[in-house]
């Protein structure tokens, strides 16, 4: 699996990835929601390089130009509910892609710090030969990311996966990168050294989903 580490390089990136790490502007939800989403457009902008591209010949009012455009053969897949304002960020750029959307969540059956994923519910077109951008801001232990992959299999198998997340942990970019293989390229906008006790990544931001939501029972 090839690793984009988008913040190894300096840019606006730093700027919507310090707010939504900053307790303060954090507890703005819509200000979170919006740089969770232009953090996507980032990620679309550098993933939209390793496209596949045909030359179309577009006419204009004075003539023509022959122009590579990606081929519209894309599916934006996020998980819910986090996943939401990095898919608008996502699809902000690939207007022409396909939604899907899949629901996992951490299921701790003892009340402890150990859990399985559980994974309830998709709606997807088929991904048969497709390109599927896999969408998940945090990657934290990265057996969501995995347990989605199994659960999708079953609708087609793509040409090519992108996961796209806004920030990693090095312990589930190390968990993920045999499951997936060389088909997959995983582009992070930022990447954290540790998880916690109870697998969350640290310093990372918290819960995503109840910052870009509010709270869940």
């Amino acid at each position: 699996m090839k690793i984009h580490h988008i913040s190894e390089n300096n840019s606006i990136l730093n700027k919507f990835i310090s707010e939504i790490r900053d307790v303060q502007v954090q507890k703005d939800a819509m200000r979170f929601r919006r740089n969770i989403e232009r953090i996507g457009e980032i990620i679309s902008y550098e993933l939209s390089k390793e496209l596949s591209y045909n030359i179309e010949k577009i006419t204009t009012p004075l003539g023509s130009k022959d122009i590579a455009l990606f081929e519209k053969d894309v599916v934006i897949c996020s998980i819910l509910r986090a996943g939401l304002p990095l898919h608008q960020g996502i699809l902000n750029y690939f207007d022409h892609a396909e939604s899907a959307f899949i629901s996992a969540y951490r299921y701790h059956p003892n009340n402890d710090a150990d859990f399985d994923i559980k994974v309830e519910y998709f709606a997807s077109p088929s991904l048969e030969g497709k390109t599927l951008i896999l969408a998940d801001p945090m990657l934290a232990t990265g057996q969501s990311l995995v347990a989605v992959y199994e659960a999708i299999k079953r609708y087609g198998t793509p040409k090519k996966i992108h996961l796209a997340s806004v920030i990693a942990s090095a312990d589930g970019i190390n968990f993920i990168k045999d499951k997936f293989g060389s088909n997959a390229d995983l582009w992070i906008a930022t990447i954290d050294d540790k998880l916690n006790d109870k697998g969350y990544i640290v310093p990372g931001l918290g819960d995503a989903g109840d910052l870009a939501f509010g709270p869940k029972q």
